[in-house]
């Protein structure tokens, strides 16, 4: 056995400054015996051990990016393997912290996290140790990596993270601000709240609501900004057709009266596959991440936060076919929303009335595609017949 205390201070002097987190077992590697680093974690001694075999070789409290590393070397990642720290294959980080991690300036740094949570392969037989919850699931998401280590994607990190948060501001907060600050967008977070089973919960429900509206603000903001910076001609905004004295023919987000073209943002981009956005999921296997209730303070998003958040710790564009959808389908079943919007696009063409659908992911990634869109649909209108005469109208 390696008793040798000039070993362990030898090591402290040559390993670098942020690799201060190992295992036992790397520790051995080192040259380092278990005698050695029990009598360095000693009350008083310069080095601590954070989690079961996995020691802080310094003393005070961990930084949110040791708390990270402990976590994931515990849950049993191989430093040494291909990828982001490990390339994920055996643990991720998931709920507020990955959150975190993403730069979501509503969840608190990471050291005041009260806890971290890992997902792990079902195989693996680890128990929660210290502030680390395990979550054992079939499959792993495929982990993205943000500032070297293993991280869930943040539409599954905010399934996990509010599956079990009783505020129902919490949820609405985090789940609006991930779409508003461009970290995923709508209809991948339906998605994963879906296959969590998590839409029927009010909370969730009532967040859903919400969420839709900031990705409908974001996709409005998207779509003035690409007429605006594709020089395209300015339209009417926000508008009703009806006719004279007739039907309403329905509200659409633009329209270019002397071309008779009129634009409208797909709100089924914000909708989850099959069925209603309050239709029930399949739950996805290893359930939730986060236990237990945490609310978030709204001064979280103004205070400065530590190093964990400045390093980072602290569909065809015309879809065709009858496939349009029309501004009011949020409110609708997809049937319903089938048949409505075809009836839309049946009555305007009729009229003489091109309509273009965009959806909110187009505006998003592909603003100049969109833009050549409508520009080929306002060129096209002048070998066209006259269209109707329609009333426009705010909506």
């Amino acid at each position: 056995m390696n008793t040798n205390s000039r070993t362990p201070r030898a090591l402290d002097r040559r390993l670098p400054a942020e690799q201060r987190v190992l295992t036992l077992h790397q520790l051995r590697d080192l040259g380092v015996g278990a005698a050695a680093v029990a009598a360095r974690c000693r009350p008083g001694g310069p080095w601590q051990q954070v989690l079961p075999q996995v020691y802080l070789l310094r003393s005070g409290r961990p930084t949110g990016r040791e708390r990270l590393e402990a976590a994931l070397l515990y849950s049993g990642r191989d430093p040494h393997a291909h990828g982001p720290r490990g390339g994920g294959r055996d643990a991720v980080v998931t709920g507020l912290a990955a959150l975190a991690l993403h730069g979501l300036s509503c969840v608190p740094p990471l050291p005041g996290l009260p806890r971290i949570d890992v997902l792990v392969p079902r195989h693996r037989r680890l128990r929660d140790a210290g502030d680390v919850a395990v979550h054992r699931v079939r499959t792993l998401p495929r982990p993205q990596e943000v500032a070297g280590l293993p991280c869930a994607p943040v539409p599954r990190a905010l399934a996990d993270a509010v599956a079990h948060l009783d505020d129902p501001e919490t949820v609405r907060r985090l789940l609006t601000e991930a779409v508003r600050g461009g970290h995923c967008d709508a209809a991948a977070v339906l998605r994963e709240l879906a296959g969590a089973g998590l839409l029927e919960r009010p909370r969730v429900a009532a967040a859903v609501t919400a969420l839709r509206g900031a990705e409908r603000a974001m996709a409005e903001q998207r779509l003035y900004a690409m007429v605006r910076e594709r020089q395209l001609p300015e339209p009417v905004w926000n508008v009703e057709l009806r006719l004279p004295g007739g039907p309403r023919l329905g509200a659409v987000d633009a329209y270019w009266p002397e071309h008779a073209v009129a634009l409208a943002i797909d709100p089924r981009a914000g909708r989850p596959p099959g069925g209603s956005a309050m239709g029930r999921g399949a739950a996805r296997d290893g359930g939730s991440a986060v236990d237990g209730a945490f609310a978030l303070d709204d001064a979280a998003d103004t205070r400065a936060l530590d190093d964990v958040h400045a390093d980072p710790f602290g569909d065809a564009l015309y879809r065709g076919d009858g496939g349009e959808t029309c501004p009011q389908a949020a409110e609708f079943g997809d049937d319903e929303v089938w048949t409505r919007c075809v009836r839309q696009r049946e009555r305007l063409e009729a009229l003489g009335i091109t309509l273009v659908h965009v959806t909110a992911a187009k505006l998003r990634d592909a603003a100049e595609q969109q833009a050549a869109v409508v520009r080929t649909a306002l060129v096209a209108a002048a070998d066209q017949l006259p269209a109707a005469y329609v009333v426009v109208s705010p909506r």
